[in-house]
């Protein structure tokens, strides 16, 4: 039938599988978490201890410690989102992904209530810093509470895109203003972006950039596993949403890369 077709030919259907099924994604969260756990009495023992690029020439000794979490592959799955358009044989839209971030129904991800509540015990703020439209913050946060993430009531952890006029999806504005009240100690994300500028930039470029923070890779800097979508897959077509179809299939064919 041609629904079968469809999800033997979809493009994210092994990813949305593995995410979905595998041992291992759950191993690789949980590590990553888990390695966060360690080091959170030395973070917050050095008072010069920061993960953000916003903080680089501040002075942040005198400021509360904060982590930084994005939300989406990074705290919750969405991926019986994904599993959803591939049975409906349809493609990702924004009035879809807005019914399903409503339903307030995404389950947490592998390791990370555990850390944001331990976290939480030791005296440090958790921030969620998401690109989820601002008119669904309240079905966020309901979401997030009913998995058992610390929310905190004295202050607003969910930053979410639009709250402010220059809240942008680059989330640059939201974490300079985190950085103005706290020392930002770890960041969590799945996509390049959650940790500095890194939209609209070559394949290239990012990888330069990787190179120049990599001693913040599992120090400072936790990278969630997402093969299903991100910025490493818009780099591809240099972030050109007026491609074609076959000139997606096209571009991303030059960027298998085969040894001879």
């Amino acid at each position: 039938c041609s629904t079968s077709n469809t999800i033997t030919t979809n493009p994210s259907l092994q990813a949305t599988l593995w995410v979905q099924n595998s041992v291992e994604f759950d191993a690789l969260t949980t590590m990553a978490y888990q390695t966060a756990a360690f080091k959170l009495d030395e973070a917050l023992a050095d008072k010069n201890w920061t993960a953000s690029v916003e903080q680089k020439s501040m002075d942040v000794s005198e400021l509360p410690p904060a982590i930084i979490l994005d939300i989406d592959e990074t705290v919750l799955d969405n991926s019986p989102f994904q599993a959803r358009m591939i049975k409906q044989n349809s493609e990702y839209n924004s009035e879809a992904w807005e019914k399903w971030v409503l339903e307030a129904n995404a389950d947490a991800i592998a390791g990370a209530v555990d850390f944001t509540n331990k976290a939480a015990e030791k005296g440090i703020t958790v921030i969620y810093l998401s690109n989820r439209e601002a008119n669904t913050e309240e079905e966020t946060r309901q979401n997030l509470i009913a998995e058992g993430f610390p929310i905190s009531d004295k202050t607003d952890v969910v930053l979410l895109k639009g709250e402010q006029e220059n809240w942008t999806s680059s989330k640059i504005e939201r974490r300079k203003k985190v950085a103005e009240t706290h020392r930002i100690i770890m960041l969590f994300g799945d996509d390049f972006n959650d940790f500095l500028p890194a939209k609209n930039i070559s394949e290239m470029q990012r990888n330069a950039l990787l190179k120049q923070y990599e001693s913040n890779i599992g120090t400072k800097w936790f990278v969630l596993p997402n093969p299903i979508y991100g910025s490493w897959n818009d780099a591809m077509f240099n972030f050109d949403r007026s491609l074609t179809d076959e000139q997606k299939l096209e571009a991303t064919h030059q960027h298998l890369h085969p040894k001879n």
